[in-house]
């Protein structure tokens, strides 16, 4: 790890967390996860100045928070966009968690007016055209914006390279879109899973019916 002439009145800990922190904070390492910061430094030798950059080189093992959930573990983050596909959630520091349709509750259906998934509990109805027919008093939205609890069952990782942009006759046609280089597929089809506002309202009418039966 290089230190700069720049840095080198500063002491050695922090220029050298500094650097590695310009290198590697908020990047994604393939099947590693996405680095957040520097945890620590176990080890630092001696800096040596390299012949031809001026610059002060380290040999230095260090520890780094990295952001990686492990399958079945259970977040909370916030909706940040829905499409017929599924519902993207962001945490805030990484917007790449994604619910498949497959992984929502059953039975399901996209409100293209309102661009959001909506679900009607205990109903029999199964096709999207049924769903979209029932009043909307009955459906139970999850909009964006809305904390959401879902339960990570997957992640990959992806290496896209962009490549040369192709051309016809010409006429430059636009490159396909990348994938981010670190997604996270999710569920909340599981009881106790999907916006926190339906089970939070469902706790709070227990809790309530379980006062009267008191009184």
């Amino acid at each position: 790890m290089a230190i700069h002439p720049s840095n080198f009145g500063a002491p050695v800990e922090d220029a050298l967390i500094a650097e590695i922190n310009k290198k590697y904070a908020n990047r994604v390492l393939h099947d590693v996860g996405l680095c957040i910061c520097v945890f620590d430094l176990s080890q630092a030798g001696e800096g040596k100045v390299r012949y031809g950059d001026g610059f002060l080189w380290y040999k230095v093992v260090f520890r780094l928070v990295v952001f990686r959930p492990f399958t079945s573990e259970v977040v909370i983050g916030k909706v940040k966009s829905s499409d017929e596909e599924g519902i993207r959630v962001t945490l805030g520091f990484f917007d790449d968690m994604y619910i498949p349709v497959s992984y929502l509750p059953q039975p399901t259906a996209f409100d293209s007016n309102e661009r959001a998934h909506f679900w009607i509990p205990d109903s029999t109805l199964t096709t999207t055209t049924e769903l979209l027919d029932t009043p909307v008093a009955d459906r139970m939205y999850i909009d964006q914006g809305e904390i959401i609890r879902l339960r990570v069952e997957s992640d990959e990782f992806c290496d896209d390279e962009p490549g040369p942009p192709k051309a016809t006759e010409g006429v430059q046609i636009k490159r396909e879109l990348k994938r981010p280089p670190y997604m996270v597929c999710c569920s909340i089809a599981e009881q106790g899973l999907g916006p926190v506002a339906w089970w939070n309202g469902a706790s709070q009418v227990e809790e309530g019916d379980e006062t009267m039966d008191e009184g």
